[in-house]
């Protein structure tokens, strides 16, 4: 008894231990932003033996690690590299080292010229025994896709020489600096990994190597008149280097054949200030070492008036039997704006709105270069030495695989519906059957919504039809089309949504090879499909996700799987828990005669799972709110997972928080779910206060870390949770035409039953939300009042005025977001104007009570920004307090790193003050006057004037 009683005690004592040292942990500030890690770029050697990743603070200098796999303690650090990669011999790493950011800032700060700002450097790192090489001044690098193990370096430019320097009483005249010749090329060096092998040519400016190694091309400058501009390939095994073509003005878009039979490119012999210069298309044969001009404006097939593209995408077909490449419009010359008797300031410039257009004009206008530079598809056959035009005016898009054996491709054509495109973004698209031969076009289905694809072997062209809710395949041979997933008992849409839009579908893992079957999903399960209809659908997951509410998905491990899915590699599931959001992975049967195996399955986020090429070794990342998601090595059976990376080992300082997963009804009895967080020092014997966060649905990212950061528009869950606020975060489902009270309904009652806990100071809660969630936000304080303050993003106030408005990022108009979309009117203004008022918050400022702190900036390209001035207006009219936040030149969510950091400073001087009873900060006691714009940020607080 006395040894339990110690037990006990001991217990007792381990727990207190652990609160107080929690309680004496620190707060998060606006400080430890910058040094917060991420980790990104990682990967896994062929062989399996080497992971690498970088690790990169927000703000300042990151570094790259590499480590053994199999053994975390041997680990190479390399401080400011990125742009990384394995040779492919496994031998070495290589990438960028960039210069430090401090010593930038500092020569940025003594308007340095550019030329004289420090440079890249690149290092070569042998993994065998850690030796680092580096090279200075390093302008671009690169290595072959596969096989080969070469590197190929381009270097800046030559800094001038500095004059002799000349001993004190020497007058003889000291010789001026060379200057560099004048010139767009460097030094190029070619080298084996080890540097036994080197090439260097001079005066380069472009260059690549074959798919495998074999060749790499390059391309010199113009330096005078005995240096001519011309393009180079070089033979790695044999290292000869030949001259394909010198002399002409300009040589682009080279590239070198998969077989390393040929090379393309394209070169003009016109001044390249011309307006549109006329390229010309050479086919390089590397054996036989003879050029060729291929195509130019004037060659039989081309497209009518058309020209050689410059923009138009150069690669050859996998077994070299065609070369694709792009043609465009000829320039067309107009008078009025060629006329040189006429001065600028006399032109007219001005934009015709037509109710003919197809576009509307800010669409237009933002797709101008896109239009002018657009390319046509067109082949070219090595074997017929013909040019066969594939896409054109008509049908302008042409999808093709060039890595694919067959000779198909798919064509799309909207015209006949692109008009309707302002207020139907699902609208249809004609689409063709293409030979890549003949070019000859085949129309195989009229006004599809879908995405067509082609199957690898091409026998079928397949597609999700919103439309009908199912998967269709149409035949190449039969030319029949039919319902593939009409025959199954389970939908194969989307059923969560709730948008007056067509529903998405589950998707599909893709095809087998040869075609042989079809995976298709369904909300939980995996089906294969037998295009031919002769074998009934199979469920290879054998039903058991939907028992077990659980959504398998298939685990792509292939880095290639050009000819569809191997039916005797493994085959590998991820698994979610719909409800308690447990993830993993499980080994699935290809051929259903066994359920899902489970492999990993745990309270966790899963992601990144890579294999390496040639064995089963496998990295992975995990993560928990708690647990940054960093980098694992495992292998297939995933029984031990070793922790490579380490990110962010300050977080321990810190009073974070942890999150639990809320269910609850909304008020019309529909079970719902939501997020709620907590601070790591939580005592449920008191009272905090809350902010609640919405955004559509949230709860399926609980195991999701969420890094402190600035803001670029929503609260940072972590800074408010270490600061000792709770935050929830309610999932929102929509009733058809009632955005407004569909947020009301879900959002309040799941408030209502988190302050039923008993841990809420129901008297301190905000609620805080960006662009739609802003929308809810401006709806909801028109409702109610039990909210102390509220934070508005980008808020849509007034529905009938933004209905006609323009998304300025893109040109559209905004009808498609009420009739279609988010907003979810599901009507136009004249079929619903009840509806667009009755949810408009504008009309309903007048119940307004609580302080609103609005963010809306003034080149936001989703939601105009005189809907952020209405709203402002109309509390400021009425009497309320309201404050608007505009960034100047900032877009929908701010990008700009320093106006980020404003934001957090403001967001949490405003929900301090008003939950906390935190002084106010001068800018919302005295706001901040136009004369002092730029010279204050009026952070001070009240008390401390």
């Amino acid at each position: 008894m006395i040894f339990k009683l110690k037990q006990i005690l001991a217990v007792i004592c381990f727990f207190a231990v652990l609160g107080l040292q929690a309680q004496q942990k620190r707060a998060l500030t606006h400080a430890d932003y910058d040094g917060w890690e991420s980790v990104s770029s990682d990967n896994i050697s062929t062989n399996g033996k080497w992971v690498g990743f970088q690790v990169s603070p927000q703000d300042g200098d990151g570094r790259l690690e590499i480590v053994s796999h199999g053994d975390a303690q041997k680990r190479y650090v390399i401080n400011r590299a990125d742009r990384w990669s394995f040779s492919n011999d496994n031998n070495f790493a290589v990438g960028r080292i960039t210069a430090e950011k401090d010593v930038i800032k500092a020569l940025k700060l003594k308007k340095t010229k550019a030329d004289d700002m420090p440079k890249d450097s690149l290092f070569i790192l042998n993994l065998a025994n850690g030796n680092i090489e580096k090279l200075a001044r390093v302008k671009s690098f690169s290595t072959p896709n596969k096989e080969a193990s070469w590197l190929a370096v381009l270097f800046e430019k030559e800094l001038p020489q500095k004059p002799a320097k000349r001993e004190e009483g020497d007058t003889t005249k000291v010789a001026p600096a060379e200057k560099p010749k004048k010139t767009d090329g460097t030094t190029l060096i070619v080298r084996s990994f080890d540097g036994k092998t080197t090439y260097e040519y001079d005066r380069v400016k472009s260059y690549g190597f074959s798919d495998t190694g074999t060749h790499m091309y390059y391309v010199k400058a113009t330096e005078d008149t005995l240096k001519n501009a011309g393009v180079f390939i070089l033979d790695l095994k044999s290292g000869v280097s030949q001259i394909i073509d010198v002399g002409k003005t300009d040589y682009m878009s080279v590239n070198i054949s998969d077989t390393n039979k040929f090379l393309a490119y394209l070169t003009t012999e016109d001044s390249l200030k011309a307006k549109k210069p006329y390229y010309d298309l050479y086919l390089y044969d590397i054996a036989k070492a003879t050029n060729q001009k291929i195509a130019s404006k004037d060659t039989p097939g081309i497209l009518k008036d058309g020209m050689i593209s410059k923009s138009g995408r150069i690669s050859f077909a996998t077994d070299d039997s065609r070369l694709y490449f792009g043609t465009t419009n000829d320039y067309v010359s107009y008078e009025y704006e060629d006329d040189t008797t006429m001065l600028d300031e006399e032109r007219v410039k001005l934009d015709i709105w037509g109710w003919q257009d197809a576009e509307i004009q800010p669409m237009q206008l933002r797709n101008r270069n896109r239009e002018l530079n657009r390319s046509f598809l067109a082949a070219y056959s090595i074997k017929d030495r013909k040019v066969t035009q594939i896409a054109d005016e008509k049908v302008s898009t042409v999808m093709y695989d060039n890595k694919a054996k067959h000779k198909l491709a798919l064509g799309m054509d909207d015209s006949e519906y692109r008009r309707e495109y302002s207020w139907n973004t699902q609208i249809g698209s004609d689409v063709y059957l293409v030979n890549l031969e003949t070019g000859n076009k085949t129309l195989i289905q009229k006004a599809l919504t879908g995405r067509p694809s082609l199957s690898p072997a091409g026998k079928y062209v397949y597609w999700y039809d919103g439309n009908e809710r199912a998967w269709f395949i149409y035949d190449v041979v039969t030319k029949a089309t039919k319902n593939i997933t009409d025959v199954l008992d389970v939908n194969v849409y989307n059923e969560q949504h709730d948008s007056p839009s067509l529903p998405g579908s589950y998707g599909a893992a893709g095809w087998l090879k040869d075609d042989k079957g079809f995976l298709v999903y369904d909300k939980y399960d995996i089906w294969k499909i037998d295009p031919t209809g002769k074998v009934a659908p199979q469920n290879i997951t054998l039903g058991a996700g939907r028992a077990q509410n659980i959504e398998y998905r298939r685990q792509r491990l292939e880095l290639e799987e050009d000819e569809g899915i191997d039916p005797a590699s493994p085959l590998i599931l991820t698994a979610f828990h719909e409800f308690n959001k447990k993830n993993g992975f499980s080994k699935g049967d290809i051929n259903g005669k066994k359920a899902p195996e489970q492999i990993i399955f745990t309270d966790n986020r899963y992601l990144g799972l890579r294999k390496a090429e040639n064995t089963n070794d496998l990295i992975v990342r995990r993560s928990t709110y708690q647990e940054y998601a960093d980098v694992y090595a495992t292998d297939m059976n995933m029984s031990k997972l070793t922790q490579l990376s380490f990110a962010n080992p300050q977080q321990s300082e810190v009073n974070w928080g942890t999150v639990e997963l809320v269910d609850y009804l909304a008020n019309d009895g529909v079970p719902l779910q939501g997020l709620l967080f907590k601070p790591e020092n939580f005592d449920p014997n008191k009272k905090y206060p809350m902010m609640v966060y919405f955004y559509e649905r949230n709860s399926d990212g609980l195991h999701n870390y969420r890094a402190p950061a600035p803001s670029a528009s929503t609260i940072n869950i972590p800074y408010f949770v270490s600061n000792e606020y709770l935050v929830f975060v309610p999932d929102i489902k929509y009733d058809l035409g009632l955005p407004g009270p569909s947020a009301y309904n879900c959002i309040i009652p799941g408030v209502q039953s988190i302050v039923a806990k008993g841990f809420v100071d129901a008297d301190n809660m905000a609620i805080q939300g960006q662009s739609w969630g802003g929308y809810q936000v401006a709806y909801l304080i028109t409702r109610t009042n039990m909210f102390k303050a509220a934070g508005a993003g980008a808020p849509v106030v007034n529905m009938t005025s933004a209905y006609g408005g323009i998304r300025w990022g893109t040109g559209m108009s905004r009808m498609f977001q009420y009739e279609q979309t988010q907003s979810r009117i599901g009507g136009t203004l004249w079929e619903k104007p009840l509806y667009y008022l009755e949810n408009s918050p504008l009309f309903f400022m007048d119940r307004v009570t609580t302080p609103v702190l609005i963010m809306h900036n003034d080149e936001d390209g989703a939601v105009p920004w005189y809907q952020g001035i209405e709203m402002f207006m109309a509390l400021k009219r009425l009497n309320q307090p309201a404050w608007l936040l505009q960034y100047n030149g900032e877009d929908h969510n701010l990008v700009q790193r320093k106006n980020r950091k404003d934001l957090s400073i403001r967001l949490s001087q405003f929900f301090d003050h008003y939950l906390k009873g935190a002084p106010a900060p001068l800018w919302m006691t005295e706001g901040l006057p136009a004369v002092e714009k730029g010279r204050t940020l009026k952070y001070e607080l009240e008390e401390d004037k």
